[in-house]
């Protein structure tokens, strides 16, 4: 079927640092890239990349036409992004020489996503079809409405967190995933488990950790891949969101799908950038193969 992004679009400027900034600090950068990023467009391109029939929807500035560029490149349908005057959005990322990152973000015209453009962009698309959403847009509440009302299968990314925004989506949502810091700050907000969240089922990210699902019969705990090297982690949760809705699209079971995705981040963490550093499911199934007896 067809997995649908309601979902940033973002122009990365990277920069390699000695250490993360300090307050007050003026620190000299040892290299800079720019590149496609906004975890919108990682998780378009991870699920594209993963196999699915990928499309996306969302809005970027006149700048920002490599990044379709490199979208449609990857195999996402990019018939859905509007192109306006204002502004892209865009990251200024500062990574360490552990891969550790720090990250501010401009939303730009990602913000200026319309409930009109979002209803023709869902037309046509029910059961069987996959939504995926996170916090960098201003209508994933109305895009989680509507895909609900089609018929589609809603997936959220909680990130940025923002506590307001998830306690919006829960009702409209069938998948949430969220990191161990925002999994925390839920908790806390809501005072109860994120394994009492009802109906919604919870996938847990834990980094250099394991990766732990929570359903209504059970609980998978995928141990993260470890690789001999981490060049830079940004993007890998997005990685990881993108292979795993495209593992459900496809059919698999909820632990193929977490394996391969847990495998697409460990790979993708080795490679500088964040949608140039999405691994394809052949490298994936490689990888995997490699460390199985």
């Amino acid at each position: 079927m067809t997995v649908i992004c309601v979902g940033s679009v973002n122009i990365d400027h990277v920069y390699r640092v000695p250490h993360l900034v300090r307050p007050g600090e003026t620190l000299a950068a040892d290299a800079y890239a720019k590149g496609l990023g906004g975890k919108g467009a990682n998780q378009s391109i991870a699920a594209a990349k993963a196999g699915a029939t990928t499309r996306h929807l969302g809005r970027v500035g006149p700048e920002a036409c490599f990044a379709l560029d490199q979208m449609a490149a990857a195999g996402v349908d990019v018939s859905g992004i509007e192109i306006g005057e204002d502004p892209s959005g865009h990251a200024i990322i500062t990574v360490d020489p552990s891969g550790e990152n720090a990250i501010v973000l401009f939303p730009g015209a990602n913000h200026l996503l319309s409930d009109a453009q979002v209803e023709a962009g869902l037309a046509g698309f029910g059961p069987g079809d996959t939504l995926i959403l996170q916090n960098e847009i201003n209508v994933s509440g109305h895009a989680a409405r509507v895909a609900r009302r089609n018929g589609l299968r809603v997936v959220y990314s909680a990130a940025p967190f923002d506590v307001d925004a998830v306690r919006e989506m829960l009702p409209l949502i069938d998948l949430l995933l969220l990191n161990e810091g925002e999994a925390a700050a839920l908790e806390k907000a809501l005072n109860r488990e994120i394994s009492a969240l009802g109906d919604v089922e919870t996938v847990v990210t834990k980094g250099a950790d394991d990766a732990v699902w929570t359903f209504e019969h059970g609980r998978i705990v995928q141990p993260a891949f470890r690789v001999s090297e981490v060049v830079d982690t940004t993007g890998a949760g997005d990685c990881f969101a993108g292979y795993l809705v495209a593992g459900l699209d496809a059919g698999a079971s909820r632990d193929l799908a977490i394996e391969r995705a847990s495998a697409a981040a460990a790979l993708q963490v080795t490679r500088p950038g964040a949608a140039d550093a999405m691994p394809s499911i052949g490298e994936v199934m490689q990888f995997l193969k490699a460390r199985k007896p």
